[in-house]
Order: structure tokens, then C-alpha cells, then sequence
């Protein structure tokens, strides 16, 4: 297979589109050593200091964690697919890829199942799903060609005509619980029997805590996305750790 990313592009984006923590980061690691260098701080001195360290340390973790998952992982290349993506990406299948703004994965999953109907759903929503790296990313990287706009609460699609629905690090911009629950609804509704949905994401788990502190808190527990599943009468077939900061959840309707 073709490599379809340029070396370091996944952790050049982040930076790209999340810059402003960034120069948040720059700005207070600045003033926590001018702090530290005008003022006498005693016995707190080496207090101090650790937490300026472990401040720095997390920074880099996060950054390190971040180039692994999406420069030096086995994301992009769909292997984690397993026999899923082997027994079948020689057959002609109608496969659906959505995402909420930034589209990293359609050219991978058409390289991946090469005989198959690739379409991809857009279901950002300024109002709702309101990440500014994600304005920032749709404005740098034009939308694959054959893009359609769509709402979480309507799929444009007949019932049980599709075969594999992709939501890679997607699904957890739906903010709001009901909306999640309905939109997995309406990817059972257009869902054949014997199709599976496919959905890659970040957990609020204590690998993620670890490299992304507070950011973690952006994604959703494992127990919010098993009853997302349930309520919306999906069942689970298959459940995975791609990295120990991604699972990969296989999904199917009986």
C-alpha cells in the first residue's frame, strides 16, 4: 500500500490546530521561572520546582503519546482491522466513513477495501460540536470529494444498505447523550444484518489521564460508551486495544 501521510504529520496538526494551548503552556512555564528566580521561596524552593517539573513532563508526555498514536501507530493502515479488514476488503461492499469535520482516514479505508463503494458523512455541526481545532483543520485540509453534509439526528440513507460504517475519533465530539444514542440509532437503522460498524476512540482511562491530564476528560468513559452501544441496540462483537490509548470497538445488529 501507498504511505498517504507525510513523516511527523500527525503531531505536526496537533500543534497546528491546538496551538494556542501551546503558547498557553509556553507563556505559564515562563512565568513559573521568573517566579521562581525573583522570588525567595524558602522552604517551598524544591516544592517548587518538582511541580515545575512534572508540569514540563507533561507537556512532553502528551506530545510523545500524540506522535506515537498518529505518526508511528499502526492507526492509518487499518491493520488493527484484523480478519475484518482481511477476509474482506477484496469484496465489493457499500462502506460509510463519518466524521465531525476533519477527515484523516477516508483515502486509508478506499486503500483498504480497494473494490468497495467508499461514501463520507460530515456531521460537524458549529453549534453543537464547537472545537476551534477543528474549524482550524477544516480549514486547512479541503473535505474528500465526495463529502455530504448530514445531521446526527438523520442518516440520508435506505434502511440495512449499508455494509461497514467507520467512526474513527469521531463519535465522542457528540456531546450530548441523547444525541449520541440516537445517531448510533440511525447507524443501526441503515445497517445490513450482517454488517458492522466500526468505532476507533480515546477513552477517559487512566493511559489517556496520563499522557493528556485534563484533556481526557474531552472523551468518554468505557462505561458511557457500552451504554451508548446498549441503549441504541447495537451489540458489541469485539472490543480491543489498538494503542493503550485507542479501543477499538466492532459493533454489530444481531
Amino acid at each position: 500500500m501507498a504511505n498517504l501521510r507525510k513523516p511527523f504529520q500527525g503531531i505536526t496538526n496537533i500543534i497546528r490546530f491546538n496551538w494556542h494551548f501551546y503558547i498557553l503552556s509556553i507563556i505559564l512555564i515562563l512565568l513559573w521561572i521568573t517566579i521562581g528566580i525573583i522570588f525567595d521561596l524558602g522552604e517551598f524552593k524544591s516544592i517548587f520546582w518538582i511541580l515545575f517539573s512534572l508540569g514540563i513532563l507533561a507537556n512532553a508526555a502528551s506530545l510523545l503519546a500524540s506522535w506515537y498514536i498518529y505518526d508511528a501507530s499502526n492507526l492509518y493502515s487499518m491493520d488493527w482491522l484484523g480478519d475484518l479488514g482481511n477476509e474482506n476488503s477484496k469484496l465489493s461492499q457499500r462502506i460509510l466513513n463519518i466524521h465531525a469535520g476533519f477527515d484523516e482516514t477516508s483515502d486509508h479505508i478506499q486503500q483498504k477495501f480497494v473494490n468497495s463503494k467508499l461514501q463520507v458523512f460530515d456531521f460537524y455541526d458549529g453549534r453543537k460540536h464547537t472545537e476551534i481545532s477543528i474549524e482550524r483543520a477544516r480549514k486547512a485540509y479541503p473535505a474528500h470529494y465526495n463529502t455530504i453534509k448530514i445531521n446526527t439526528n438523520h442518516i440520508p440513507l435506505q434502511d440495512h444498505s449499508v455494509d461497514k460504517i467507520f467512526l474513527i475519533l469521531s463519535a465522542h465530539e457528540i456531546r450530548n447523550p441523547t444525541e449520541r444514542i440516537n445517531f448510533f440509532k440511525e447507524c443501526k437503522r441503515i445497517l445490513k444484518s450482517n454488517g458492522s460498524i466500526i468505532v476507533l476512540e480515546h477513552l477517559r482511562d487512566i493511559p489517556n489521564f496520563l499522557v493528556y491530564t485534563i484533556g481526557f476528560l474531552h472523551f468518554h468513559s468505557h462505561a458511557t460508551w457500552l451504554n451508548t452501544f446498549q441503549e441504541s441496540g447495537l451489540i458489541l462483537q469485539k472490543e480491543k486495544k489498538v494503542t493503550p490509548y485507542l479501543s477499538y470497538f466492532h459493533l454489530i445488529t444481531k
